[in-house]
């Protein structure tokens, strides 16, 4: 803003020097101080920010805060950008003292700016005409200077900095607010005032207080009674996200009286609502949310006619929604998500005509869509603007009533059981911005009248059984669409070589679509890209150079299980942090490209990518990768690791599998100290495993199967990596003894050494493997869950073991599987009846070893296992008795021993094949 100045009165030059000096400390990236210019003719009443009094010229005001933009999650494809434009716009530096100069300044105003850490200058306290006083959300840290107690003529401080969490401001007490009679507005949000433990005391003693904000200011102590209540004029509290250890503080809270305003949001209260709120009867907001209240919602509650905002999300309140609640004449916005409310939505709610937003998500109605869109007739659903009824246990099918809600906005139905079509009314909807269908049993065709909500921004139909042709027609007025995600159904698009959409779309997710065989041209005008899934979309084609231009703003793409071909080009300019690429499973050709370093995902596995992984290891040397996900696996790839992976270090997951790599692995290993996911199995790798690999102690997985590797294997496995839960090692040429150390690993869950060179005895301390010896499921992730805008997604981990004699492959069931396969080696000396403690072992394969004595007469303790195999040994003596109480067993082999004796009789051993006794002296 800018004064209105009578033409003969200007401003005083002495003030305007002051501000020149205020400036040159600021930095001022968007030269938004333009109009601040040191010239004889200009006045600085006219510049922008700076009101001044039209009669003496005095300057009166600076409006200098930065203008953070409203997160609005209908236009929160928009919020990147705008806050990408705050960014740049903010002012820094530093805060001149030639402010003091400004003798007649009562406002000022530099909030949501970014003063990069520094404090509070003190010199502000000597500002002693100042009214008003706001700094939040502007970066400044450490002790808030009690010199601002001084500043006795002050209505307005601002200081609150939820948002910005690198920085903290805080207090050794408060006793300085004393000096601040005239405050009727104080917000202290964020600060850390735990060492004011007389915080209420001092707050109780300013006798113009109106509106009191202390949100996140760790103020979880104790607090002292009150001997009486001096803050009665106190209008608005909030006190949210403190943690109070107790409820002392609710008793101050029931004597406020005049309360208009209540947010107790985020703290530790438990038990029912509290009865005394009841006395608060001015209150018109009132956020009660993300507590433990676990009673019913109390009936004394909805007598509040007044109330215009009810928050109660995320309790664990209980009982049904009394239909008294048609008492709240006056709501405007009623939350009750994230409950266990129950029963039916009650008709009442459809009388409350000022209501423009309902949130009942997850509870549990167990009612049809329809009984609560009938509820919700009558003058209610004249301005309702909100409805979100997600994850809620609902049924029954969307009914043509739904186009009756003529001011909708947005609808959240997702993660229901709704099925049956989608309405034709619902084209009626002309305010509609937001529709949310996700996850529910929704099925034929999708109607044409979507072509009609020429004001729909935001759709999401995605995992559904929608079926048959989705044509222009259904785009024709979309003009305003910014997300689209439709994925999971059995839809085809069928649009013209040459159409061209009239939304330029943010996030488009379209996989499962039939949009084959070409490629889908129309992508490419898509200029506002930022995220794109077309997954398994039947498309057989190369992909256009203009497409891969798109690219460059991406932060995810998704081109995965089609049969597209061609090389794919270099990506080196992906401008998104934290980007994700998945071209898998398509028959891309050539060399790998290579990638920018703000590529976190990259699975470009089941392809034909042929030649050397040097270039692309070595990519920019300087310039640390942020990659945390990388799959090569099964390509064409051949040579040699280079020694380039200390710029990787953010690993998480690595799979170079199923290529034709070979030597060495490079000792530049040892710098993926966060990997917890290497698949190297299925190459030409040879030598000894690399000691560089200890250093990787986070690992979980190791599978090197299939390859040339030599040597013992090492022991420092078991001393260093002690959270594996795989290890697959299975052929290669590793020889030498079983090394007792890796019987300290004891979340270990698969151990296959088979087909190797091994000799020598089973270590008896396998009963160490404690994570076998238990039938629990582990603890420990067999999945990543990749979560980003437009992509919510578990990455299996998968894993290829022999049971009951057949390759299979494991992985959303991988923390189920526990095995342990030694077979195909040259082991001698008797089984361990230590091996029999592992009672959650379900595979067991001792075959093809040099094994003699008898079978632990113990086996039957093995109350999990479902395969055994003990052929091709030199086992004697008879099949121990307890072997009958295997319940679970389905296989086994004791094939070519030299057992004697009886088979022990149980249904399980009886309805075997008799090749599992085959080569031995069995009756």
């Amino acid at each position: 803003c800018t004064a209105h100045s009578d033409s003969e009165v200007r401003c005083v030059e002495s003030e305007q020097h002051a501000l020149l000096n205020f400036k040159q400390n600021l930095t001022d990236p968007s030269n938004r101080l333009a109009s601040w210019a040191a010239a004889s003719d200009v006045d600085c009443c006219h510049w922008v920010g700076v009101v001044c009094d039209n009669r003496t010229g005095h300057v009166l005001q600076l409006h200098l805060r930065s203008h953070y933009p409203v997160y609005d999650e209908l236009t929160s494809y928009q919020w990147d950008a705008q806050y990408e434009a705050y960014s740049r716009s903010r002012f820094g530096g530093k805060i001149n003292p030639s402010l003091l100069d400004l003798k007649h300044l009562i406002y000022l105003d530099l909030s949501y700016n970014d003063f990069g850490g520094i404090q509070i200058p003190k010199f502000l306290g000597s500002m002693g005409s100042l009214r008003y006083l706001n700094l939040s959300y502007a970066g400044f840290v450490g002790l808030i200077p009690h010199e601002l107690g001084n500043l006795s003529n002050l209505h307005y401080l601002n200081l609150g900095d939820y948002y910005n969490y690198n920085y903290n401001l805080y207090v050794k007490n408060l006793q300085w607010l004393s000096g601040l009679p005239l405050l009727q507005h104080l917000d202290l949000g964020y600060a850390n005032l735990s060492k004011a433990s007389n915080w209420l005391q001092e707050i109780n003693k300013l006798p113009s207080l109106l509106e009191l904000r202390l949100s996140d200011c760790d103020l979880s102590g104790f607090v002292p009674p009150i001997p009486s209540i001096n803050s009665s004029s106190l209008t608005t509290l909030d006190l949210s996200y403190n943690y109070f250890q107790n409820t002392s503080i609710l008793f101050w809270v029931f004597g406020l009286h005049n309360l208009v305003s209540l947010h107790l949001s985020g703290n530790q209260f438990q038990g029912p609502i509290p009865v005394h709120l009841q006395n608060l009867t001015s209150l018109r907001h009132l956020d009660l949310s993300y507590n433990t209240f676990n009673s019913s919602i109390p009936n004394w509650l909805y007598s509040f006619s007044h109330l215009e905002f009810l928050n109660l999300d995320s309790n664990y309140l209980q009982g049904t929604i009394s239909s008294a609640i048609g008492n709240l004449t006056s709501a405007i916005r009623i939350e009750l998500s994230l409950n266990e409310l129950e029963g039916k939505v009650p008709r009442s709610l459809g009388n409350l005509c000022n209501l423009r937003e309902v949130s009942l998500s997850y509870n549990k109605w167990s009612q049809e869509i329809s009984e609560i869109f009938e509820s919700l007739f009558g003058c209610a659903s004249n301005g309702l603007e909100i409805l979100d009824l997600s994850f809620a246990q609902l049924s029954g099918q969307l009914t043509a009533e739904l186009g009756q809600f003529k001011n909708l906005v947005s609808l959240s139905l997702g993660y229901n059981s709704i099925s049956g079509p989608i309405p034709w009314s619902i084209g009626n909807l002309s305010s509609f911005r937001s529709l949310d269908l996700e996850s529910n049993q929704i099925n034929g065709t999708l109607p044409q009248s979507f072509g009609l909500l020429s004001k729909l921004e935001s759709l999401n139909i995605d995992s559904n059984m929608l079926e048959a042709a989705v044509s222009e027609v259904h785009f024709a007025n979309l003009m305003r669409l910014k997300t689209l995600v439709a994925s999971q159904n059995q839809l085809a698009l069928e649009v013209s070589d040459t159409w061209t959409p009239p939304f330029q779309l943010n996030h488009l997710d379209l996989g499962s679509w039939n949009l084959g065989p070409k490629f889908p041209l129309w992508l490419c005008s898509q200029r506002q890209l930022l995220t794109l899934g077309i997954s398994n979309t039947r498309i057989l084609d190369t992909i256009p150079p203009s497409f891969w231009n798109l690219t460059s703003q991406l932060s995810y793409l998704n081109i995965s299980h089609n049969q597209i071909y061609g090389e794919i080009p270099h990506i080196p300019m992906i401008l998104s942090y934290d980007s994700i690429i998945d071209v898998s499973s398509n028959n891309f050709t050539g060399p790998l490209p290579c990638i920018s370093s703000n590529v976190t995902f990259l699975d470009l596995s089941n392809n034909s990518l042929s030649g050397s992984i040097s270039h692309f290891l070595c990519y920019k040397m300087n310039e640390p990768k942020n990659m945390q996900f990388l799959n090569l696996g099964k390509n064409l790839l051949s040579g040699k690791l280079s020694n380039c992976w200390m710029m990787w270090k953010n690993l998480y997951a690595l799979n170079l599998g199923k290529n034709n790599f070979t030597g060495s692995i490079p000792t530049s290993i040892r710098s993926l100290v966060h990997l917890s996911y290497l698949h190297l199995d299925n190459n030409r790798f040879s030598k000894k495993l690399p000691s560089s690999l200890k250093n990787c102690k986070q690992l979980v997985t190791i599978d090197v199967a299939k390859n040339d590797f030599v040597g013992s294997i090492p022991s420092w496995i078991g001393n260093r990596l002690s959270r594996l839960v795989i290890l697959n090692l299975h052929s290669n040429n590793f020889q030498g003894y079983i090394p007792e150390k890796l019987c300290s690993l004891t979340s270990l869950q698969i151990l296959d050494l088979s087909h190797n060179k091994l000799s020598g005895r089973i270590p008896r301390c396998v009963h160490n493997f404690s994570a076998m010896a238990t039938s629990e499921n582990s603890d420990y992730p067999f999945s990543l869950y990749i979560n980003h805008t437009g992509y919510n997604s578990d990455l299996f981990e998968s894993q290829s073991v022999v049971i009951k004699g057949k390759y299979l492959e494991y992985s959303t069931t991988l923390q189920l599987v526990k095995i342990i396969d030694l077979s195909n080696n040259n082991l001698s000396g008797e089984i361990p009846k230590e091996v029999m403690h592992l009672k959650g072992l379900q595979s067991l394969n001792l075959s093809f070893n040099i094994l003699t004595g008898r079978i632990p007469e113990n086996i039957g303790d093995m109350g999990s296992v479902e395969s055994i195999d003990f052929s091709s040994n030199q086992l004697s003596g008879q099949i121990p008795q307890s072997m009958s109480s295997l319940t679970f067993l389905s296989r086994l082999n004791l094939s070519n021993n030299s057992l004697i004796g009886k088979i022990p009789s149980s249904t399980q051993l009886q309805s075997l094949d008799a090749s599992s006794f085959f080569g031995n002296k069995l009756c």
